[in-house]
């Protein structure tokens, strides 16, 4: 275990501790570079942006138990340690030199910093309590002094802040280096996640002006299903049947919907309809996408090296998975010309296949698809690329996020075919908003379109299923009336 200097650099009055075994060298550890690094930058204070942020004192001096900590122990001996002895032997020392240099603080407020200073050390310093929480969504960083949260789909400003910009960009490139990735100022834009598959991306100075911007998309640590969004009135019993359906009878899926409508949270829901003997393969920026099947490889994207060289892109993914012997194809999210690879998978034999898209309705979701396989540089006509859409995609599901927060699922909508140039879509159930009670809530209902007979009756038929489908479609159209 660690031991304690005999004297603290600066400590009030030249106070002593008394010896141990193993004694805390102030050197830099390789293993250790951020903590190095963090101890390097300046502790200058800025003004608080709200009220309830914590006292300028306050900072000054936790700037300085970290100065004196940073001083105390030895990083290579650190980092033998598992997290928790770490922590403990960490919370020891600072609470010695709180006591060494004659700092006067209440308890509440001694636990506060020595929470802080492990979190700094150890973790993701002042996100820590930020990622605890399983009700925050997003958690976005403007800069040092700025940290909003969303809680129930509304922004709120949080009373977190960093040290200075020095420390900001510490923890990003600490969370980034994680996963292989890097930001500086040579690739200061970067995608990547953390462990525990929550989205991370980074925008670091000198294109992010006010200091580095981080923003982090939380996933809950209990998975959603489709039975709780039913429950939260996303989708109503009967359209949650419906996509059940769906995702069991190998329909090729595109999930459309604008950002934080709950995209890749309804795509991890419908995966769970796929049977256990199937091998799926996932295709992603960066892996969110959390499938309980057995059979699942995970794939993703990667970057340019400090060389500028080593890229694999979307498309490289999908090409070589197709080699991979898959029974379906999972896209994250389809943003460029790896839209064309995605559909010659799905007409390929992969049926059930499924991916993402931002799109406001699915009638835009196909002109996008459209759109980005022309910029991919494909010279194919018009009707011939939307002859391709209309025999790959089966369904459309939109998901949105209304004024009040709340997700929706708002169309579920079959592709039927071409009448001359235009595409022919079908919608089998929509959401429509009726008003808004006392509390600025909306109030809406699903509807049934009174579509009898959907165009994947015959493929729920052949994994029989079909009576299931009809009981559906009657139970949302009797709702109607």
């Amino acid at each position: 275990m660690f031991g304690k200097r005999s004297t603290f650099s600066g400590a009030a009055g030249g106070a002593s501790a008394p010896a141990a075994p193993l004694s805390l060298v102030s050197t830099p550890s390789p293993k250790l570079p951020e903590i190095a690094a963090i101890a390097q930058t300046s502790a200058r204070t800025h003004p608080p942006a709200t009220a309830n942020r914590k006292s300028e004192e306050y900072y000054s001096t936790k700037a300085t138990v970290f100065g004196a900590l940073i001083e105390a122990i030895d990083l290579s001996q650190l980092s033998k340690l598992d997290a928790e002895s770490a922590r403990e032997e960490i919370r020891d020392i600072v609470g010695e030199i709180i006591t060494l240099k004659n700092l006067v603080m209440s308890i509440s407020e001694q636990e506060e910093m020595l929470d802080d200073i492990c979190n700094d050390v150890l973790g993701f310093g002042p996100l820590e309590p930020l990622l605890a929480r399983d009700d925050i969504a997003d958690i976005m960083v403007n800069g040092p002094n700025k940290t909003y949260i969303e809680v129930g789909g509304k922004i709120q400003l949080t009373n977190v802040r960093f040290r200075d910009g020095g420390q900001l960009m510490n923890i990003c490139q600490r969370i980034v280096s994680q996963v292989g990735r890097r930001v500086d100022e040579a690739s200061p834009i970067c995608d990547a996640r953390l462990l525990d598959g929550s989205r991370v991306n980074v925008i670091a100075p000198p294109l992010a002006i006010d200091g580095a911007a981080l923003t982090i998309r939380k996933f809950k640590k209990d998975k959603l299903t489709l039975d709780q969004l039913m429950r939260f009135g996303s989708i109503s019993p009967e359209g949650a049947a419906i996509l059940k359906i769906i995702g069991k009878v190998r329909c090729n899926v595109v999930i459309s919907g604008g950002t934080g409508s709950g995209k890749t949270t309804l795509l991890n829901c419908l995966t769970n309809f796929i049977e256990d003997d199937e091998r799926v393969i996932t295709c992603e920026d960066a892996a969110e996408l959390q499938l309980q099947q057995p059979h699942v490889v995970r794939l993703e994207t990667r970057p340019p090296n400090l060389e500028g060289q080593g890229t694999v892109t979307m498309r490289d993914l999908i090409k070589n998975c197709l080699r991979m012997r898959p029974e379906r194809i999972i896209v994250g999210e389809v943003r460029g010309p790896e839209a064309f690879d995605l559909l010659q998978a799905m007409n390929t034999g992969h049926d059930g296949s499924m991916g993402t898209l931002h799109a406001n309705t699915p009638r835009e979701a196909l002109a996008r698809i459209e759109s980005m396989i022309t910029m991919g540089g494909y010279s194919l006509p018009s009707k011939t690329i939307r002859e391709m859409l209309t025999s790959s995609i089966d369904v459309i599901i939109q998901a949105a996020r209304l004024r009040d927060g709340s997700r929706r699922i708002t169309h579920i909508t079959e592709v039927m075919g071409m009448e001359g140039d235009v595409i022919v879509t079908q919608d089998i159930m929509t959401y429509d908003i009726q008003g808004e009670d006392a509390n600025g809530k909306l109030i809406g209902k699903h509807r049934s379109t009174g579509i009898g007979r959907p165009r994947f009756w015959d493929r729920a038929r052949y994994y029989g299923v079909e009576k299931d489908l009809a009981a559906a479609l009657d139970a949302a159209e009797d709702k109607n009336d």
